[in-house]
Order: C-alpha cells, then sequence, then structure tokens
C-alpha cells in the first residue's frame, strides 16, 4: 500500500481551508436540523465523557439545558434522567455544531445555519445569549437566564431568520474579511463584524417594520448593545470550513481544538473523529475587577474552532483593541501571532492582517511542527469563574500531549 504524502495531503487541507465560501441561510430550531438531534438530547463543548465525567460550571450548565427544555421539573429529577440516560448529552462536533464555552444545545434552542457553499457542508453555532456575564453558557441557570433564553427563541430569532432568509442568504467571508482589517480578530472581538452584518440586514428589517415593528427593534437591539453577535457566526463559519478539510488521508493538520470540563483535546485532519486529549491550557488573564486567579475554572469552549481556521489568536495583531479587555500589549500580540507561522500549513488567501503589511494570517495547524518548534497555539477567550458567570479574558495555550498523542497515532497508521 503506498502511504500518502504528508505534505501534498496538508496542502489539500488548506486548500479547503481557504475556498471554502460560507453563507448564512437560516436560523431555525436545533431539532429541526441538527443531524441526528432529539427532544431528549443536551449537547454540550469537547469530547463527550459520561455524565457521571462532568464537573463543575458544565456540569451546571447541562442541567440547566434540561429544566430549560423542560425534561425536568427541578434539578434532582434532571440529575436522575441524566444519570439513567433518559436524558443524553452528547459532544457538539458531530452534530456539525460548535458551542461557546459549555456550548449548551437543547432541542428548541435556535441556530445559524451556515452552508460552506464551495463543498457543500453546513456548520451551525446557536445564538448569543447576551450582554450579562450570568450565562447559561458560563454554567449559570436562574430565573433572569430563562427569560432570556426564552427572549431569544421567541423574540429575536424568528426576526433574524426571516430577514436572512429574504436575503437569500448572506456570504460570511467579506464580512470576515473587511473586520479584519478593522480591528476585530473574529474571536475575543467581533465590534466591527457585528456593525457589518446588521448592515447586511438592515434593508429586510425596514420591509418587515411596517407589520412587525417591536420584534424588529427587539433584534436589532440584540444585535447591537454590545460586540459579540457576530462570533456565534463567525463560529458556524469556522466549523463549516474545518469540517470541509477534515478526513484527508494523510494530512497531520488539525482540523477542530476543543476543550471540556476535564481536558484539551484536538482532530486531525488524517485520523479521523478521534479526540487527542491534553491537560487543561496555560492561560494569562485579564480579570475583571473584583475576581482573583484563584476563581478561573474550566467548563468547557469550542469556540477556539475560530483558531483552527487561521482566525482569532491567530490574527490577534490585526485587533490590538483587545490589550484593554483581555490584557497585554502591542508588542507581545505582534510576536505571538509572528511565530505562530512557524507551526502552520501556510498564509490564508482571504484573511489578512494589516499591521503584518497585509499577510495573511497563519493557517492550518500542523502537529508535527508544533512539536518540532516547541510553538503551542495560543487561543484568545473568555474565563469562566468557578461560581458560574464570566469574570475576564484572556489568551490559552494549548497543552503539547495532545499534539504528541496524535502524532504517536498518526505515526502507527502511516509509518
Amino acid at each position: 500500500m503506498t502511504q500518502p504524502n504528508r505534505e501534498e495531503a496538508n496542502k489539500a487541507a488548506f486548500e479547503r481551508l481557504c475556498t471554502s465560501d460560507p453563507v448564512v441561510k437560516d436560523v431555525v430550531p436545533a431539532i429541526d436540523v441538527l443531524p441526528g438531534m432529539t427532544r431528549e438530547t443536551i449537547l454540550t463543548s469537547g469530547p463527550p465523557m459520561a455524565w457521571s465525567d462532568y464537573t463543575g460550571g458544565q456540569r451546571d450548565a447541562i442541567l440547566g439545558g434540561a429544566l430549560f427544555e423542560g425534561l425536568a421539573a427541578n434539578r434532582e429529577e434532571a440529575e436522575h434522567k441524566l444519570a439513567t440516560e433518559e436524558i443524553q448529552v452528547d459532544g457538539c462536533h458531530d452534530y456539525g455544531a460548535v458551542g461557546s464555552l459549555a456550548g449548551i444545545y437543547t432541542a428548541s434552542m435556535p441556530v445559524f445555519v451556515v452552508e460552506n457553499t464551495t463543498y457543500s457542508n453546513i456548520g451551525y453555532c446557536n445564538i448569543y445569549e447576551g450582554t450579562n456575564p450570568r450565562r447559561l453558557n458560563y454554567g449559570v441557570y436562574d430565573e433572569g437566564v430563562h427569560e432570556r433564553l426564552l427572549f431569544i427563541q421567541n423574540a429575536v430569532a424568528p426576526v433574524i431568520g426571516e430577514a436572512i432568509r429574504a436575503s437569500g442568504g448572506i456570504a460570511l467571508k467579506p464580512i470576515m474579511r473587511r473586520a479584519l482589517h478593522m480591528g476585530d480578530e473574529l474571536h475575543s472581538r467581533n465590534t466591527a463584524a457585528s456593525m457589518l452584518f446588521a448592515h447586511e440586514l438592515f434593508p429586510h428589517f425596514l420591509e418587515l417594520a411596517a407589520s412587525k415593528r417591536q420584534a424588529v427593534k427587539s433584534a436589532l437591539q440584540a444585535m447591537t448593545e454590545d460586540h459579540y453577535f457576530f462570533l456565534r457566526l463567525s463560529m458556524a463559519a469556522a466549523k463549516s470550513m474545518a469540517d470541509a478539510a477534515h478526513g484527508i488521508e494523510g494530512s497531520s493538520m488539525v482540523s477542530a481544538m476543543a476543550f471540556n470540563c476535564r481536558n484539551f483535546a484536538i482532530r486531525v485532519s488524517g485520523l479521523g473523529k478521534q479526540w487527542f486529549t491534553g491537560p487543561h491550557a496555560t492561560v494569562q488573564a485579564k480579570l475583571f475587577e473584583g475576581h482573583s486567579e484563584d476563581e478561573i475554572t474550566w467548563m468547557g469552549g469550542e469556540s477556539i474552532i475560530a483558531e483552527t481556521v487561521g482566525l482569532g489568536g491567530f490574527a490577534q495583531a490585526a485587533a490590538f483593541p483587545l490589550q484593554q479587555y483581555q490584557g497585554g500589549s502591542p508588542e507581545a500580540m505582534v510576536d505571538r501571532n509572528r511565530e505562530l507561522y512557524d507551526i502552520t500549513v501556510g498564509e490564508n488567501s482571504d484573511f489578512h492582517i494589516p499591521f503584518l503589511s497585509y499577510r495573511g494570517t497563519p493557517t492550518g495547524i500542523d502537529i508535527f511542527r508544533v512539536i518540532e518548534t516547541g510553538i503551542l497555539p495560543a487561543m484568545n477567550i473568555g474565563i469562566a469563574g468557578r461560581d458560574g458567570g464570566q469574570i475576564g479574558a484572556g489568551v490559552v495555550r494549548a497543552p503539547l500531549a495532545c499534539f504528541e498523542a496524535a502524532k504517536e497515532t498518526y505515526d502507527a497508521k502511516y509509518g
């Protein structure tokens, strides 16, 4: 049997990343579009585990999802049904979806439907919960969270979905490309992208306003009250791009990265659906006032799909305003960004960094280059607290162990 050429396989996977064309087509309940989704399914971030292995904020978020969906009358009943598998817990990635922090999806929750029109695959992501730091994806479920989720589900999502359908679909890569030139990196900063996306919907909102004025007003407020609305579109777009680059025989390029409450993990294009795990990432964080480092906890996260396709931490030199949010300095951001070229397959043909003379972002993490150089992928993330909610933001580095585990499997498979 002829062994595949790793370099050529990585070029093929990289090419699929760069030629992908994500277009948002709709907003609909998860049960209607996620393959395999059922009324009794709850999706969460990271490699799936047995219910007994979930802990802390991620466990609380799953319980909150069960209560929100009406699968149990109280927390005790939800615990019992999860333990007996009357309620099933599974990982977002295997359903074509990605989850922010704990990443909870239940059947009724609305999701963006983003089609990669080049390769005909689809990525999904649910809708941003709003500005309050106490959110379900940060391990909190209370009356306020319940009301906000219902508001998104009943007031915001339907009118945005109607406007998107009226548009015939909105191409996301032009928005993402332009936003990088306006100070975003499409993970921890989405200020420009959120406004550009709203701009695309304005004509359709105006038409809807004649009969649905209050609904349009609510949708616009949800989209513009802060700067993170587009993150979920960025995630769905990145998922559709990364999935198109997965499954290339012989490729050692990373096609997914994710946290759960227990570990950090990666998938590799040429190694199927197996997750390769390691310890939690190392973190440099700027915490909100009143919080301390001993509060930092892990409860999942798949928004680092952005870094997987050359955005987020791999484009941080495009987003100097992040210093105020997550700490650091412009010099440190540039230095981190430049070193990531040493662990990637190529420079993105669509995503460019103005400060680096419009150099393409480093794209396509190669497990072999990570091990050879010792340079670990850098990711921009929100920081969760042990009592739930967001307590800060920062930069994390992936652990080397998961790359070493992937290389061992790659060598065993391909020689």
